[in-house]
């Protein structure tokens, strides 16, 4: 598994549509608010052309991509973090992704009207943000209520952890959600990721426009300087036109049409791309035999851990990785050849995996 992006958004932004696109799923949608009740959930497989060229070279009886799920969840309102709407489930529902994608309407269009009105991508973005911040000061006070007792008895992890939830409690008493805080110890931040805090979690900005060339409008330089200011991401992209994209079949047919529309890569894979560094991720490979298949990882992550995503067990008994380089397999053409000319790697415990690296590990259980 890649990582789970949950799409949230106010209602009519497009997000159902962007699912569909995305997922090629057809998700509940209409042009009111709250169609989407219960959360849809997509599994995508990611394009990675490193697994393609591997393909050339090495020979195995499948090819397994790395996957990223896509999770379509209800519209919101302000009110929400009261239970307004859908309140209470939407919220819920965000606890559980890695990071949040806020699909925000960048498209003027009669037919689909906005939830106040007005097409206001700053103030769109405000009301969820706000709603989250809400719902996270329920959990804090709830939290520091429980610990206030223990803290007072002198139990310094208590104290520890009140510490943290007034900071917390100050930045977002002060519009700054709790994502942006980045002066905590490691001790802190575990705590803090315990939490679960819906304004902790990494958001990346959806800007829906109405046509490609839309992508350095008035309303999507408003994202865009919203994110810098957070220090968020961003991708802007239309979502009617990649659901098109996404219906066509023939891989030619579907190139075609991606250069009669100037794009040179899916919003799928932009937004990919993003959400990947974003959250810190990178993609190591296992090539020959019954499968090629890629892996994601975290970033800075050691030998041991990137092996210990394919079996526990082969973190446990971990001896060595023998690693080698997708520009080696490129030019020597083979692991024989990558092997005899020394430019196969044997790697310890200690070694940070490399994004790209094509990896096999040795372990004993």
């Amino acid at each position: 598994m890649g990582f789970t992006c949950g799409l949230v958004g106010l209602p009519n932004a497009g997000k159902s549509t962007l699912f569909g696109a995305l997922t090629r799923t057809e998700a509940q949608s209409g042009n009111y608010a709250f169609t989407t009740i219960e959360p849809n959930s997509g599994i995508v497989p990611v394009s990675d052309p490193r697994l393609d060229t591997i393909c050339q070279h090495i020979k195995a009886d499948k090819v397994v991509p790395t996957t990223m799920e896509f999770v379509d969840i209800a519209g919101l309102i302000k009110g929400a973090s009261k239970g307004e709407g859908l309140g209470n489930k939407f919220l819920g529902h965000i606890r559980e992704v890695d990071a949040i994608a806020h699909v925000v309407r960048c498209f003027e269009d009669g037919n689909v009207p906005h939830v106040s009105d007005t097409i206001n991508p700053a103030g769109d973005i405000d009301t969820i943000n706000t709603e989250l911040m809400i719902a996270d000061m329920e959990t804090l006070e709830r939290r520091k209520t429980k610990l206030e007792k223990l803290a007072k008895s002198g139990n310094a992890e208590a104290r520890m952890q009140i510490g943290v939830i007034k900071k917390v409690i100050e930045s977002i008493n002060n519009n700054v959600p709790a994502r942006e805080i980045t002066d905590f110890s490691d001790e802190e931040s575990g705590f803090l990721k315990s939490l679960t805090l819906l304004s902790a979690k990494p958001a990346l900005y959806i800007c829906n426009v109405m046509d490609p060339g839309d992508t350095e409008s008035t309303l999507v330089q408003q994202v865009k300087q919203i994110a810098e200011n957070d220090g968020s991401s961003v991708v802007a992209l239309a979502g009617k036109i990649e659901g098109e994209i996404m219906e066509i079949e023939d891989p030619e047919e579907r190139q075609m049409f991606m250069d009669e529309m100037n794009l040179k890569e899916t919003g799928l894979d932009r937004m990919i791309a993003t959400g990947y560094g974003l959250l810190e991720l990178a993609t190591f490979f296992t090539a020959g035999g019954k499968e090629n298949r890629a892996w994601t990882i975290k970033k800075h992550s050691t030998a041991p851990q990137a092996a210990g995503t394919i079996h526990t067990d082969f973190e446990k008994g971990f001896i060595r990785a023998e690693v080698y380089s997708l520009e080696d397999l490129v030019q020597y053409k083979t692991e024989a050849a990558i092997k005899e000319a020394g430019k196969l790697r044997v790697e310890g415990k200690d070694y940070i995996v490399q994004d790209g690296d094509i990896m096999h590990f040795r372990f004993n259980v």
